[in-house]
């Protein structure tokens, strides 16, 4: 087995991360650092902290530069960082010296790495987005086709109350459109470049600091902190927990679509449904099973980065370290969950059939509503205890609840055990969501 699902070959259509993929990848961060230090030198020769004609030459050299990730380890593996090794073949590169000599200048390696990492994480979450609203659509398709498909609402694997399909959908749904909408703040809070030098003060900078800092913001399209970050992991804590929430709200749905999918329930199909080795009858719901193992993945993900977080002093090599195992993990974990969902949405069939006649076959959907109805002729404790005893004699019968029942109490209105009677708000919730959708 592969070192990890998301670079194997045999895992990779199980477990596909797009775009987001190659965004992880020793080219991508190369490349980001590059832009970064191409960025800090057309600042710095903006403000004068740099001879203007030597920021052009690095300006540009960052763009047409390619350096081999292979002759960095070395140099990396003494160091603990690929910032000196980067500058130092960067120069060569630059066959410039007099130029040269300008890279990287007050900058420290972590202002480097993070400020790249940010350029990343920036088109992961442009990629994260725009996927989300595709499944958002596909979704919100399914609502509004199936705003008042009845089916058998479930809590605890067990017949609750009369739903509706396009219910469903959009109780899964709902939650994806609030993860959207924080996307804004969420680039506001997290997405910062870092220009603290070498303990996070500035120094070299003196009083062009401030200025340089936010001139660095613009010039890349990111966020000013107003102050160095080096050792408040809170950005990338964000970030990963919006990816987190992301993966948690989909295999919500994956789980609900694999009980739904099972062969006893048979109430939706799935297109594309995985095979069995043996069985020939078997149609695994392969994708919702992705989408949960991912989450599993993601509860651990989470947890170390939460460790990893907490650093000492100005830097800390161990938590940093750690930080960097993890991350790129969390969100390729993330970016699977919206690529598999991407896929399933667009896959499920309801069966309208089934749903009824599950609905029907015992009626226990309309306990509820027949435990309130008796309450108008008995105490409601008494009325529950008495529509207990019903659904153990439907058992025992084996009866529906609604016959049962209206043998045991001939003026039960025939509306009680009409689903569309009793699903409440359920059509309504379900359009209310596709209108959200639209207005994504």
């Amino acid at each position: 087995m592969a070192a990890s699902v998301f670079s194997s070959a045999i895992f990779s259509q199980l477990f596909p991360t797009g775009e987001i993929g190659k965004l992880f990848s020793d080219t991508a961060e190369i490349r980001a650092m590059l832009l970064v230090e191409g960025a800090l030198a057309e600042a710095q020769g903006k403000l004068g902290i740099i001879p203007e004609i030597s920021a052009a030459a690095i300006v540009r050299a960052a763009r047409e530069i390619q350096i081999d990730p292979g002759a960095l380890a070395k140099a990396t593996g003494q160091n603990g960082v690929v910032v000196p090794a980067l500058v130092t073949a960067f120069r060569a590169e630059m066959q410039a010296p007099e130029h040269a000599q300008y890279v990287h200048w007050g900058a420290t390696s972590q202002d480097i790495i993070d400020t790249g990492l940010m350029l990343r994480l920036r088109q992961c979450l442009t990629l994260a987005e725009t996927t989300l609203i595709e499944i958002l659509r596909s979704l919100a398709d399914q609502a509004e086709a199936h705003a008042e498909t009845a089916m058998a609402a479930r809590t605890y694997g067990q017949h609750a109350t009369p739903t509706s399909w396009g219910a469903v959908v959009a109780q899964h749904g709902a939650p994806l459109v609030d993860i959207v909408g924080r996307l804004g703040h969420l680039r506001e809070v997290s997405l910062w470049i870092s220009l603290g030098g070498a303990a996070g003060t500035s120094a070299v900078f003196g009083d062009t600091a401030s200025q340089l800092r936010a001139d660095l913001a613009c010039g890349l399209n990111l966020r000013d902190p107003g102050r160095s970050w080096h050792t408040d992991r809170g950005p990338i804590l964000r970030l990963a927990e919006w990816f987190a929430a992301v993966t948690a709200a989909l295999a919500g749905f994956g789980q609900t679509v694999i009980g739904l999918t099972s062969s006893e329930t048979g109430e939706i199909r799935l297109t594309g449904a995985g095979a069995s080795s043996t069985m020939p009858q078997k149609q695994n719901p392969v994708g919702p099973s992705a989408l949960v193992a991912l989450n599993h993945q993601m509860g651990s993900l989470r947890a170390g980065l939460q460790s990893a977080s907490a650093h000492q002093h100005q830097r800390d090599g161990a938590a940093w370290f750690a930080e960097w195992m993890l991350l790129p993990q969390l969100v390729l974990t993330g970016a699977a969950a919206l690529e598999i969902a991407k896929g399933l949405v667009v896959g499920i069939e309801a069966v309208p059939a089934r749903m009824a006649r599950n609905l029907e076959a015992d009626g226990f959907a309309f306990a509820e509503a027949l435990s309130f109805a008796l309450a108008k002729q008995m105490p409601r404790p008494d009325a529950q205890t008495a529509v207990k005893t019903l659904c153990r004699q439907a058992v025992e019968s084996d009866q529906p609840l609604p016959i049962v029942a209206q043998a045991a109490h001939p003026d039960l209105a025939a509306s009680l055990f009409d689903p569309t009677q009793q699903w409440g708000d359920a059509p309504a919730a379900a359009r209310a969501f596709v209108r959200k959708v639209r207005e994504v």
